[in-house]
């Protein structure tokens, strides 16, 4: 599984446009596959800052997601309501590995600690 991690520098002024435009690609990274973990707008931090996260099972499934979407109507009304209102004025992707499942025998074996 691969995590895609984006963050958004906002305009401070269109982050209740931003809030659409998030709520848009939710369902549509499900349409592709993949799962939304969801957009985090900005409440007690900088005002200009938004991050998503989102998982697909690979790096091809998301690269055929990033192709498809910019053939899907959806997609593209997505992308031009975002040009339109101007509300992202960059964005940096990262690709992430999650860690979902919580072990403590590795931690133990590496201290030389036995199990309780």
């Amino acid at each position: 599984m691969i995590t895609c991690y984006i963050t958004y520098e906002v305009d401070p002024d269109q982050v209740e446009a931003f809030e659409i435009y998030a709520k848009a690609w939710i369902p549509l990274v499900a349409r592709f596959g993949g799962t939304h973990h969801g957009y985090f707008l900005p409440h007690e931090s900088a005002n200009d800052l938004a991050v998503a996260l989102f998982s697909f099972p690979s790096l091809a499934t998301y690269e055929d997601y990033r192709a498809k979407s910019f053939e899907d109507a959806d997609c593209l009304a997505a992308f031009q309501y975002a040009k339109d209102h101007k509300i992202v004025r960059r964005y940096d992707r990262s690709f992430l590995r999650p860690v979902l499942e919580g072990d403590l025998e590795p931690l133990r074996a590496a201290m030389g600690l036995k199990k309780n």
